[in-house]
């Protein structure tokens, strides 16, 4: 179980996180929401710990984690864009999840290589293990490092716009694997459709507060939508999922009005 209490961050007098107070009970998926700026990312690593929070709390299982070896078993991470400055392939990547759990000269195991091979498969990129890292695309690279949590065992999976660069099968694919794996997890994404059906709960930040927080259906709203995003949007629900599914409208509030396209569309030749 994860819980925030009254977290903020600011850094040269601005204010980046404004007393969140945030929990996900054990096995659930929690979406972070909100417009760019709005604060998402910089929560997130305050609550892996990248960055320390200027004042609040922090609490796994009813326990504030203080060394980065603990936090690290606890905790697994799947930043936006992960980079790497050495040549390791995809393979010693994703092997690194290991190592919260052994000792720093401990060499990995014939059962350490079988989570890795098996977290390779899962997310699809089994093909790509002898590849060198950063010689692989954006939506590669989010694969391998989902794996790399995986092996992490985590009991908290927290991830930060984990379908960045993803064609739309990855990004069902990443987040149904996420739901599935009986971790909690706690995401940050962009996408309102993809949140509202994968999520259990929500909370919307604006400006570095929460300013909703609850089921997507209670919390996605076209008053919201307008007030947070400020967009005109319909929000229905689905036939088939039974989810939220939010459609977006030009128009007052939504930026400049542009006419909608009558007629036949013109061919253009390049």
């Amino acid at each position: 179980m994860l819980q925030l209490q009254e977290i903020s961050y600011e850094t040269g007098g601005r204010v980046l996180v404004d007393a969140v107070t945030l929990h996900a009970d054990t096995g659930e998926t929690v979406g972070l929401v909100g417009p760019n700026g709005s604060g998402k990312t910089t929560l997130l690593r305050c609550v892996y710990g990248t960055l320390r929070p200027s004042s609040g709390h922090v609490l796994v299982d009813g326990t504030e984690l203080t060394g980065a070896k603990e936090r690290a078993r606890r905790i697994a991470t799947v930043p936006q864009d992960g980079q790497s400055a050495f040549e390791l392939t995809v393979r010693e990547v994703v092997a690194m999840g290991r190592s919260p759990h052994k000792r720093f000269w401990e060499p990995d195991t014939a059962a350490d290589e079988r989570l890795v091979t098996e977290a390779l498969a899962r997310v699809g990129v089994l093909d790509l293990a002898e590849r060198a890292f950063p010689g692989l695309s954006g939506g590669e690279r989010q694969r391998a490092l989902v794996a790399r949590a995986l092996v992490q065992q985590p009991r908290l999976l927290v991830l930060d716009e984990p379908t960045n660069h993803l064609d739309i099968r990855y990004q069902l694919d990443i987040l149904t694997l996420v739901r599935g794996l009986g971790t909690t997890n706690l995401l940050a994404l962009h996408d309102l459709n993809l949140a509202a059906y994968f999520c259990d709960r929500l909370y919307v930040l604006q400006r570095g507060a929460v300013v909703a927080a609850g089921p997507p259906a209670q919390v996605l709203t076209p008053g919201l939508l307008a007030e947070v995003y400020g967009v005109r949007a319909d929000v229905g629900v689905h036939p088939a999922t039974g989810a939220p599914t939010v459609t977006y409208l030009p128009g007052p509030g939504a930026g400049p009005d542009v006419p909608r396209p009558t007629g036949e569309r013109k061919s253009s030749t390049i």
